[in-house]
């Protein structure tokens, strides 16, 4: 997945997501960010919002920037490869790639299909089948 932390790159993690009007909704995002944050795995960890809610992308991209990172793994929190996953993210990598020379952006899959994606199924079928017993 990624190359070795002992390399001398600082590498960053851009979470996003959708967003949404309801802050109820953006702070999972936020949430997982301090959660990836305490497994000091990567020294830069951000989240940004594609619509309805701040910080935008570019912004998240410049604190991205700002923090040092010589690389940045922009992660989409996205179920489905809909247009934002396809087109959007991939505009905005450009662009960032563009406006930022000296530091690299890689676009990275969205959630989608992952094999654990069963196993997080399974664990909210089974939560909810021992709420009803």
């Amino acid at each position: 997945m990624v190359e070795s932390m002992s390399d001398a790159r600082t590498k960053a993690v851009l979470l996003i997501a959708h967003g949404s009007r309801r802050d109820e909704a953006n702070q999972d995002l936020v949430k997982l960010a301090e959660m990836l944050r305490a497994r000091s795995e990567f020294p830069v960890v951000e989240y940004a919002y594609l619509e309805l809610a701040e910080p935008t992308i570019p912004a998240g991209a410049a604190r991205c920037v700002q923090a040092g990172a010589d690389d940045v793994f922009m992660l989409p929190y996205f179920l489905s490869a809909g247009v934002h996953v396809q087109n959007d993210l991939e505009e905005f990598r450009s662009e960032f790639a563009e406006a930022y020379p000296e530091t690299r952006f890689h676009l990275c899959a969205h959630l989608g299909l992952h094999p654990l994606m069963l196993e997080i199924v399974l664990d909210r079928l089974q939560a909810s089948a021992d709420e009803s017993a």
